[in-house]
């Protein structure tokens, strides 16, 4: 492990300014022009260290990057994304820059280092003639941030030829790993009535939104914090004048849950809702698209070598479970063995002050090559 470190800390001005080139070139997930120019920026940097480059096209957002190391039947998955949620123009106001041990810079957190981690961690084992007999995909897509849609096929693919897949998402704080994530959905709820004058024919209306408010109230019920179960009504809107009877309303509901099991069962009932006023009518669509990354046997198994890795270089670490949703969710659910956050140590996703610390990239690359080595041997 220690010569893993080393290679590292030798390596740790490339690393940095691996970082900086990818986050210098702002990737919003709507505008495709500008993520594959990341992209392109991306592939030459991984093509350069070896990498067999293949481009995955797609029409509602940037291309997606698949990278090639090593060879044999054996595969694991370094999986992650490059568009970020930040508008072209963002880095004039938050500008790229180090600062008092941290970098800083729109789309450094979440989750540009951790492209930078998995290259650097791959291109140890490369030198080191470690792959040999086996090989690491590399998965950088282009629409994460907006909901993986054009991706979950090609995600869903290459899981299913992979062993393990580790998620380049960023860390907890202070540097955990996150062996579950909740799964995610949205749906959408209508409620329609009849308009009538509010004044002169009020009892010839049925109201959709005293319809909706009364759904809402039943889909608090189906609220469940202790075991990790959330609906959120994000969005109401009906009506169009005070004096109108609304004939139409609508909601948009956030929903989280644990467990594949709740999701069902959340999903279930709220398309099984009926109205309750006499007249009116309700429309359910939506539900959960990012299943849950459940804290397996085999994640736990996944995780435990990791720690082991970790350990071997003096370093402590932790596990927690996260509230939202990555790619990870996906490959989690069709059951191959799947830990997330190994990208950066630092704070801000989606915030104006997001950075990475710069003294803690260079032990969790040599982490990941560590683990990355455990993981390709014959045995493991």
């Amino acid at each position: 492990m220690q010569s893993l470190l080393d290679y590292c800390l030798e390596n740790h001005d490339w690393l940095l300014e691996l970082i900086e080139s990818l986050v210098a070139i702002e990737s919003p997930s709507d505008d495709r022009a500008a993520v594959n120019r990341c992209g392109d920026e991306l592939a030459s940097r991984l093509e350069a260290i070896g990498g067999t480059m293949t481009r995955v096209p797609s029409a509602a957002a940037g291309d997606h990057l698949r990278a090639s190391f090593g060879t044999g039947a054996r595969q694991i998955l370094l999986l992650g994304h490059f568009d970020t949620v930040w508008p072209i123009g963002q880095l004039e106001r938050m500008p790229l820059k180090r600062d008092s041990g941290k970098l800083y810079g729109p789309g450094v957190f979440d989750m540009k280092a951790g492209i930078g981690l998995a290259t650097l961690a791959t291109r140890a084992l490369i030198d080191r003639g470690a792959l040999d007999h086996c090989r690491i995909v590399m998965l950088w897509t282009t629409d994460e941030e907006v909901g993986s849609t054009t991706s979950r096929a090609l995600i869903e693919a290459e899981a299913t030829k992979s062993e393990a897949v580790l998620v380049f998402e960023p860390s907890l704080p202070g540097g955990g790993l996150k062996t579950s994530r909740k799964g995610v959905g949205q749906f959408e709820m209508i409620a329609r009535g009849v308009s009538a004058h509010a004044g002169l024919d009020p009892g010839k209306g049925v109201n959709a939104i005293r319809e909706l408010a009364r759904q809402i109230i039943a889909i608090d019920d189906l609220q469940d914090p202790a075991n990790g179960v959330s609906l959120t009504v994000g969005i109401v809107s009906g009506g169009t004048r005070a004096n109108v009877i609304p004939a139409e309303a609508r909601a948009t509901i956030d929903a989280r849950a644990n467990t594949r099991a709740d999701a069902e069962r959340v999903q279930r009932i709220m398309r099984a809702l009926k109205p309750q006023i006499q007249g009116a009518q309700i429309e359910v669509h939506g539900g959960f698209a990012r299943p849950p990354l459940e804290r397996t046997a085999a994640v736990e198994r996944l995780f435990n070598q990791a720690k082991e890795v970790a350990a071997g270089l003096g370093i402590t670490l932790e596990e927690g479970s996260a509230g939202g949703g990555s790619d990870g969710n996906f490959t989690a659910a069709i059951g191959v063995p799947t830990l997330d956050g190994f990208g950066a140590i630092g704070d801000g996703a989606h915030a104006i002050h997001e950075h990475v610390e710069i003294d803690a990239l260079v032990p969790r690359a040599a982490t990941i090559a560590g683990l990355l080595a455990r993981l390709l041997k014959p045995s493991a």
